[in-house]
Formats: C-alpha cells, structure tokens, sequence
C-alpha cells in the first residue's frame, strides 16, 4: 500500500521536498515501482522484511521510465525533492544523478549529524515523523552551507512556467530575460536534464493527470495535455515509457480509456 500524508512532515520540509510517500506493502507480495519521467530526484529509504538493515539512496531524475516490481520490501519512504533544490540538497550537479541512484552516504558522506544506520533505525521502529524532522533540519544546514548560483533560481523559476503551461523552451528563455543556450546549461545543471526533456515529462504527467479527472476520448485528453494531437502523445508514451497509455492505465490498475492503444 502507499500513501502520501503532508501531515507527517514538518513546514519546513515543504520548502525542498514536494511529495512524502510511505510504502507498507503486503508482506511477502510484490510492490510495483514505476518511476515516470517528471524532471525530480527522490530521497527514498527502504527497510527489508526479516530485520535484515535497509538502505538509503538518492534516485535522479529519469529521461526514461522504469517500470519494475519489488519484493521482500518492509516499508519505505520516499521524498519527491522539488526541481531545482537536489543540488543544494545533496551537493553535486543534478545531471550527474539523471538516470542513475546513488547511496546517500556517497554523497553526505560523515557532513550529517545522524549516521545512515540511525535514520534506518527510526524508520524500522516506524518513527517516520521523527525522521522527516531530523532530514528537514539537515536540508536546512546543507542549503544554508551551499553556495547557491544565480542558475538555481533560474532553474527553479523555468520549471514552474513549463509546469504553469509555458512549455515552449524559447517562450520561457524570453520571459527570464535569457537566451535558450542559458536557460539548458541551468536545467541541466539544477533540474538533472534539458528543458526539452522537462517539457516532455510536462506533457506526459499532465496526460496522465487528466485521465483520473475526465472520462473524456484520447484525443480530447492530447490536445488539453498540449500534444499537437493524439498520434503525438501515443508516440512520445510509447518513446517515454515503453507503453501506449492505454497499456500503462491497464498496468497500473487504472480505468481504461478507449482508442489509445
């Protein structure tokens, strides 16, 4: 089972991280882990069935999906960092995390006031609010010890006009005042891939979105997601995630929408 509680975390949290996910699967059932590309890196702790020690590790953000199922997993939490602060946050260029996961102690190192082991502890004893606290405090230390360059709130600011509905890369590069040349070198700097890409995945969530909030036909469904028609969201789904929609609802237990095969 997953759920998402904002009330588990603290305020100050919200200001780096956008989503909280606590993951309980049935024990010993599979859990279905579906990474879309949305343009964000995630915090994810995971603890194993059995008492044996978990792990914690950074995911960047994808250029591609991966659709993989999970066994043998305790519980997990997974934090969806906001565009433009894994950088401060974790204190290397986003791109160089883009499709990879990385250990968190690779990338703390001993710069944390608790070890790795501790914050697995509280996880496994079910402290998720206790450990959401002591994370919201260790992004508030990392951000404020981080330089952070002009390209970081240039990123963070390009981000929500495409996800605003400005998805045109030149559109957006002149409403900041910046050449498009600039505006890639700051979301592949701070957001982990080029605004193209972030554009895509724009697009892409949007779909998806609007399948849960209207019984409305594909082709309807493409053009309010701003696809140029419903051949071009099929194209870029099947490009993106390995599936047409119709096939990625069907997998992920949703409802069907006709004529996108």
């Amino acid at each position: 089972m997953t759920s998402t509680n904002p009330a588990l975390a603290t305020s100050t949290l919200w200001r780096f991280v956008e989503d909280v996910h606590v993951i309980a699967p049935i024990r010993g059932g599979a859990h279905r882990v579906d990474r879309l590309p949305d343009g964000r890196t995630a915090l994810i702790f995971r603890c194993f069935e059995g008492g044996r020690q978990g792990d914690i590790f950074v995911a960047g953000p994808r250029t591609r999906a991966m659709l993989k199922e999970a066994t043998g997993l305790g519980q997990a939490v997974l934090l969806q960092v906001k565009p433009g602060w894994s950088t401060p946050i974790f204190g290397v260029p986003t791109n160089e995390l883009t499709n990879s996961w990385m250990p968190l102690a690779e990338l703390w190192g001993g710069s944390i006031e608790d070890s790795p082991t501790e914050l697995l502890d509280l996880l496994g004893e079910r402290c998720v609010p206790e450990l959401l606290d002591r994370l919201a405090r260790a992004f508030v230390v990392r951000a404020n010890q981080s330089f952070e360059p002009a390209s970081a709130r240039l990123g963070r600011r390009a981000a929500h006009l495409m996800e605003e509905g400005a998805v045109r890369v030149e559109d957006v590069a002149r409403r900041l005042g910046v050449t498009a040349r600039h505006l890639r070198r700051a979301f592949l700097e701070n957001i982990g891939i080029g605004p193209k890409d972030f554009a895509r995945s724009v697009r892409l969530q949007r779909a998806l979105r609007l399948t849960s909030m209207t019984s409305a036909h594909w082709a309807r469904i493409a053009v309010d997601a701003g696809y140029y028609d419903q051949s071009h969201l099929i194209a870029d789904f099947q490009e993106l995630v390995g599936l047409t929609p119709g096939a990625f609802l069907e997998r992920a237990g949703g409802r069907s929408v006709a004529a996108a095969r």
